[in-house]
């Protein structure tokens, strides 16, 4: 049954789970529209009536590509420029204009994924193919994360001059050992589904187009629970890094007006080849 149907993803209830389907062209890119669409999604979860678990999947090339760049540089630009028209007394209000935007958008996009992260229903990310930036840090709101072996996990916001702005740092150091998170951010790397599931970010490894059929499996197990009892475990298992959290996205919002992050997504989006993050 279709419980909603948006420009970026679509909600249907098949059995015990709420699966999101992520179908926005090229990549499922989060901006103004992914994000309204996952707002809706939060809703769902936040009322779920019977339902016991959320799956995420993607019926595009890859599971998410991260944030929308252009929309990002878009914004970004015309700020300035209106900042530019007004004279030094516009330029000099520009940044913190900048960052209140940026702020006011972290702001949502942390009250959905921490509804998902916290959510008493059972979550599971379906990944293949990118798994890049923001779609890596929707996987990690997950409480499981099954991988087809097409699967790429990334965070390339070093090479843009900001780093992970959606709560990936504190979910990662939460899941992983600080190797690991280190490794991921510092050097832009990415890790393929075998190496994921090697180091413990990926719960099960699943051949091609197999991710949806396993993870319904999963729910179908799970579903024989009480929910009471998850609930306990879940709050138990994975607290939610609240303080830090809350210190990526100041730093996040503190960066995102140098200079430097302007310069590289300029380059992003004039780029004419293949898209650098795929």
């Amino acid at each position: 049954m279709k419980l909603y149907a948006g420009a970026a993803l679509s909600v249907e209830r098949v059995g015990v789970a709420l699966e999101v389907r992520l179908h926005r062209d090229p990549c499922n890119e989060i901006g103004t529209a992914m994000l309204a669409d996952l707002e809706r999604v939060a809703e769902l979860v936040r009322h779920p009536r019977d339902a016991r678990c959320l799956l995420f999947y993607s019926d595009r090339r890859g599971f998410c590509a991260g944030a929308d760049l252009r929309e990002l540089h878009q914004g970004i630009t015309e700020r300035r420029r209106t900042g530019e028209r007004l004279g030094r007394v516009g330029r000099r209000l520009a940044r913190p204009l900048i960052r209140h935007e940026v702020s006011r958008f972290l702001d949502r996009v942390h009250r959905v994924f921490d509804t998902f992260d916290t959510t008493p229903l059972l979550t599971i990310a379906i990944t293949h193919g990118p798994v890049f930036g923001g779609g890596f840090e929707l996987a990690l709101t997950a409480d499981i994360i099954v991988a087809e072996s097409s699967s790429r996990f990334c965070f390339p916001e070093l090479r843009l001059g900001i780093i992970p702005g959606f709560g990936g740092i504190p979910r990662l150091e939460r899941d992983l050992g600080n190797a690991v998170v280190r490794d991921l951010l510092l050097t832009g790397r990415s890790l393929g589904a075998k190496r994921a599931h090697a180091v413990g970010l990926v719960s099960q490894l699943v051949g091609r187009g197999k991710g949806l059929a396993a993870a319904r499996s999963l729910a179908k197990a799970h579903a024989r629970f009480d929910p009471s009892t998850v609930r306990h475990a879940k709050a138990f298992l994975k607290p939610l890094p609240v303080e830090r959290l809350a210190a990526e996205k100041r730093l996040f919002t503190k960066m995102v007006t140098d200079p430097t992050v302007l310069a590289a997504l300029t380059k992003f989006v004039e780029d004419e080849g293949i898209r650098p993050y795929l």
